[in-house]
């Protein structure tokens, strides 16, 4: 029995056994796709990150000179709050009242003493 030839029927099934792998290189070309794309999509996002990263960095740019005139404004006004409550305790009325209506706003005034009653 051992040196008996094989049949024709079991010679065909290990020529089909054999042909299946061939078929299995074909279905790689799912994950293929799939990996190029990822690929293309994180490509794709990267490039708009940097894209937005630098007009956030234009816009920044842009908003650089109007916040040095505001802070030349708020120091500006209070120097004038604090010279006004330098006046309303010298005992001008107008300047008094003027601290007053600030206090009542919760506007703060430093560098001055509070106004006396």
């Amino acid at each position: 029995m051992e040196n008996e030839v094989p049949a024709v029927e079991e010679t065909e099934q290990q020529d089909v056994t054999a042909a299946e792998p061939t078929e299995r290189s074909g279905s790689a070309l799912p994950l293929i796709l799939t990996i190029v794309s990822v690929f293309i999509w994180f490509a794709f996002q990267t490039v708009q990150l940097v894209l937005e990263r630098n007009n956030l960095g234009a816009l920044t740019a842009n908003l650089e000179t109007p916040m040095q005139e505001s802070r030349k404004m708020q120091t500006q006004l209070q120097s004038l709050v604090t010279k006004t409550a330098e006046l309303a305790n010298q005992g001008n009325a107008g300047a008094k009242a003027v601290v007053e209506e600030l206090e009542r706003r919760g506007i703060p005034i430093q560098g001055a003493a509070q106004p006396s009653k």
